[in-house]
């Protein structure tokens, strides 16, 4: 297993880190007792960095995690997120609760990273003015070292980071084999301010791999009609889809960590996996030339106008 120093934390993390969702059931209802035995398999084999929030499965990831982590925690870096749950409240005083409620579901009395959960939802008022304050309050407590910020917009992300202090950016779905955004401000401002730089979604909510999409998928259907073609293409040089889409992704020398959805032990061990192949240059060549036509075709969420067209970036 590689690790890479997160920004300017004192944590070295895993290339490869253990997304939780999936333990709350976000994809399909998952074993308990199969994602128990894939966090310890995952913790044997050098995945240190473990991401999960209140609202994978309203709670119930981190319930799952927390049962998981008993007599590990100490082996571990852990991140949880507040302010997304069945609704969102990112209010100073629901911050300051939350971070209670989610270290007795994951029993522990600390969490390494601290995180504003996809902060484009609400007011950049209120981010600014009430959450930031409040997660630096509970850095402060104690009960999180580090303090972060997660989100679709890549570019509200950069202008947020541009204003506060934070220790983590987590943004999802945007450096993948189909999505290269991430590099157009996030990576040089991470470089000039030092703030760690995660990756989540390398596999596009599935698109990326050799499982069907959800229902839910919120790509363009051109994005979408991308995975069989792909899939054969890499079926032709012997290679999964999925594993050349997480190579591809943690390769990225200025990511920290790449965070990967898993829930069963064959995940583990398959993502661990896609860790030692080569991509072969002829094939990638063609990769980029078959999403050529689709790249970069995200989806918006949240507040319309925290999704920052390239040209219009914010800088007050």
């Amino acid at each position: 297993m590689e690790y890479r120093r997160l920004g300017k934390t004192d944590m070295d993390v895993s290339v490869l880190g253990f997304g939780a969702s999936p333990l709350g059931n976000v994809f399909e209802v998952a074993d308990e007792q199969e994602g128990i035995q894939a966090v310890h398999m995952a913790i044997d084999q050098g995945i240190n960095f473990f991401d999960v929030a209140p609202f994978y499965g309203y709670n119930l990831a981190e319930e799952r995690l927390g049962k998981a982590l008993a007599g590990k925690r100490q082996n571990i870096f852990l991140a949880t997120k507040c302010g997304r749950y069945e609704d969102f409240d990112f209010s100073y005083n629901r911050i300051l609760k939350s971070i209670d409620e989610s270290l007795t579901r994951l029993k522990t009395d600390y969490v390494d990273i601290y995180q504003l959960h996809d902060i484009e939802f609400v007011s950049r008022e209120q981010i600014l003015n009430e959450a930031i304050p409040a997660a630096q309050k509970v850095k402060e407590q104690g009960k999180a070292r580090y303090i972060g910020i997660t989100g679709l917009p890549v570019r509200y992300l950069a202008d947020i980071a541009r204003q506060v202090d934070v220790d983590t950016v987590l943004s999802w779905a945007h450096y993948n084999l189909l999505e290269d955004e991430i590099n157009d401000e996030l990576v040089p401002l991470s470089k000039q301010k030092g703030f760690g730089l995660m990756n989540a979604g390398p596999l596009l909510q599935r698109i990326l791999s050799d499982m069907p999409p959800p229902d839910w998928h919120r790509s363009p259907q051109a994005v979408k009609d991308m995975q069989p073609v792909l899939l054969e293409l890499c079926k032709s040089y012997g290679l999964r889809l999925s594993d050349v889409a997480i190579k591809y992704a943690v390769s990225h020398p200025d990511i920290a960590t790449t965070i990967v959805g898993i829930s069963e032990p064959w995940h583990v061990k398959q993502n661990l996996g896609a860790l030692d192949i080569q991509i072969p240059e002829e094939l990638m060549t063609k990769i980029n030339k078959m999403v050529a036509p689709v790249k970069n075709q995200m989806w918006f969420e949240g507040n319309p106008k925290n999704n920052i067209p390239k040209r219009e970036i914010l800088t007050k």
